[in-house]
């Protein structure tokens, strides 16, 4: 095969890896061929498709995180290609979900030998894909706070759970589904293709990657140190908290301009929202033994 890396380089905070240098490591006893594409933060998509158009590639492996791979997701989207992921950076929530091993030479094994699998992507407001989690509210606020923090890891990303309680309040939203409407006041809501953040919250129990339906998942009652617990352990809101409706297709709006964010990428404030599942739109790489919940 001819196997394209797409490499954010900074990917992880302070630490830093020669990820390229890994990756040759791993293939000197390798039949496979590989390229690199270094991203610099300049248009990298427009440089990444160019590659991809001239490349040609078999399997592409992003190496990065959560941004990383949607950045790659949106080129190789309705394709025929696969997509591998070498978890490298500080949030890697969509590794978590599909079970890619932390361990770089095992995520290698992964992406080059895994089995395919078809998911689900999320059109959100006609202009972007969501293949992992977005949502507006609290969370949306933890994520403008954690971006504009000095410090990473988990202890910038605590410093601004803490900041995100302390200015918590609710929005009024009203949703549009297939089956009905709904008129909530809530901390957050959760537009859910998968079930955890990358901290392994678990917001979505029940989700699935590919069922062909994504989750709303309203967060209506909050108690602070279960929330604390929620986003920095795998513990589950508690059922009685949140309210959940599975759809092909939603809109969100809001009385006042409230945060939102897209897979871990702050968005700004907004008081709409669309959202439409794409069935089976991205093949990803999986682990062989790897018990998802997902349907074929």
């Amino acid at each position: 095969m001819k196997v394209l890396f797409v490499i954010n380089p900074v990917s992880g905070g302070k630490e830093k890896r020669d990820w390229e240098e890994q990756i040759r490591n791993y293939f000197k006893t390798s039949p496979h061929n590989m390229e690199f594409f270094l991203m610099s933060g300049v248009d990298d998509s427009a440089s990444v498709r160019t590659h991809l158009e001239r490349v040609k590639p078999d399997r592409v492996v992003a190496v990065g995180g959560d941004g990383t791979v949607k950045l790659v997701a949106e080129l190789v989207q309705g394709t025929s290609t696969p997509l591998g992921i070498i978890p490298a950076g500080s949030a890697n929530g969509m590794a978590r979900e599909l079970e890619i091993p932390l361990d770089v030479n095992e995520a290698l094994d992964v992406a080059l030998d895994g089995r395919e699998q078809p998911i689900d992507l999320i059109r959100i407001n006609d202009r972007e894909i969501c293949i992992h989690l977005s949502d507006i509210g609290l969370n949306a606020m933890l994520v403008k706070y954690f971006e504009k923090s000095k410090k990473r890891g988990m202890w910038g990303y605590g410093q601004a759970v803490f900041r995100m309680l302390w200015t918590k309040q609710k929005m009024r939203v009203t949703i549009h589904t297939d089956e009905d409407t709904y008129r909530r006041q809530a901390y957050m809501v959760v537009i859910a293709n998968a079930r955890k953040y990358g901290t392994g919250a678990n917001i979505n129990p029940d989700g699935k990657v590919s069922d062909g339906y994504f989750e709303i998942v309203v967060v209506r009652k909050l108690n602070l140190i279960e929330v604390f617990k929620s986003f920095l352990t795998n513990k589950p809101f508690h059922p009685n908290r949140i309210e959940v409706f599975k759809t092909k297709r939603a809109s969100l709006s809001t009385v006042r301009r409230t945060y939102f964010q897209v897979d871990g990428e702050y968005r700004g404030k907004i008081t709409q929202l669309n959202a439409e599942i794409l069935p089976a739109q991205l093949t990803v790489m999986l682990p062989i033994t790897a018990e998802l919940p997902v349907h074929k």
